[in-house]
């Protein structure tokens, strides 16, 4: 448990690994080039997992040809050089991914993706979003409510034009650097384990996490993290406006990526909509992780 003396502090705890598992991820797609990004990162983290991605496309209409227009996922492992030109479905299964392609009939896209995430559970839903207007497409309230309340799940919002994890030259996944923004509620371990699970996932090493909760060391909240010599914790507590330190201290390292926690199911909604949360979505200069704390 830290209670730390200093503003600084390099913290080992334990040698216990918890590798994210993750046997469904859910991705909605527009199959705009700027949602190519998105979907890349969908792709990349199925296959570390050897789980099943589940396409999502809204359309009023079934139309054979539309089928067409979902990513191709054999073009871009080609591309990444993990399957050979001209590769078939079965060539995929064997690197053990599972594709699922849905397409939406109903004219409301909330009504379409309420009824998917009903019936079907997912572990990690990945979206692309627009900073410069926003989150509003994903943060409207007649989205917002229904696709949290059906998804009490982590969701990887990826920022369009901003540095992502995924190159899609080649399929290379960058995470060195890990920002996990804490505080006493919710609590943090849902967050920490998460961002842990999800490096292990991929095999990171010389991977540096900084924990970073605005207030004071009497404030600051007990969490434990695994120990790993190919692993470098830190944790900072600095004063002042949350979301303003967390954005500085996000500018001055650099992250890979940012992971918080939420409430959960109500908290979920809350944090997407509210304050800390949607501010640093607004202006993350890298992708964010949303983590429900159970």
């Amino acid at each position: 448990m830290p209670n730390a003396p200093d503003d600084i502090k390099i913290l080992f705890l334990r040698n216990i690994f918890q590798p994210l598992f993750l046997r469904n991820i859910f991705h909605p797609s527009d199959f705009t080039e700027e949602s190519e990004i998105a979907f890349a990162h969908a792709l990349k983290i199925a296959l570390a997992a050897k789980a099943n991605l589940n396409i999502f496309h809204i359309h009023q209409k079934r139309d054979d040809e539309e089928w067409i227009e979902f990513p191709a996922v054999r073009d871009l492992l080609v591309r990444w050089e993990l399957l050979p030109e001209g590769s078939s479905g079965d060539e995929v299964k064997n690197l053990g991914l599972g594709i699922k392609k849905i397409q939406g009939l109903e004219k409301d896209p909330v009504t379409s993706i309420l009824h998917y995430l009903e019936k079907h559970t997912m572990d990690l839903i990945v979206l692309s979003t627009n900073q410069q207007k926003g989150i509003d497409r994903w943060l409207h309230q007649t989205i917002a409510e229904p696709v949290a309340r059906g998804a009490e799940q982590m969701t990887l919002f990826i920022p369009q034009g901003k540095k992502g994890l995924v190159s899609l030259k080649d399929g290379e996944m960058r995470v060195q650097r890990i920002l996990i923004p804490v505080d006493q509620h919710p609590s943090p371990q849902a967050a920490i384990d998460a961002a842990s699970g999800f490096v292990h996932l991929f095999n990171g090493h010389g991977t540096e996490f900084t924990i970073v909760h605005v207030g004071s060391h009497h404030t600051l909240p007990p969490y434990h993290y695994p120990k790993s010599h190919e692993w470098k914790w830190e944790t900072i507590v600095p004063t002042g406006s949350v979301v303003e330190q967390i954005l500085k201290i996000s500018e001055d390292r650099s992250p890979d990526l940012i992971v918080m926690a939420t409430q959960g199911h109500q908290g979920f909604l809350d944090a997407l909509r509210g304050s800390t949360t949607e501010q640093i979505l607004r202006e993350a200069p890298c992708p964010v992780l949303a983590v429900p704390a159970r």
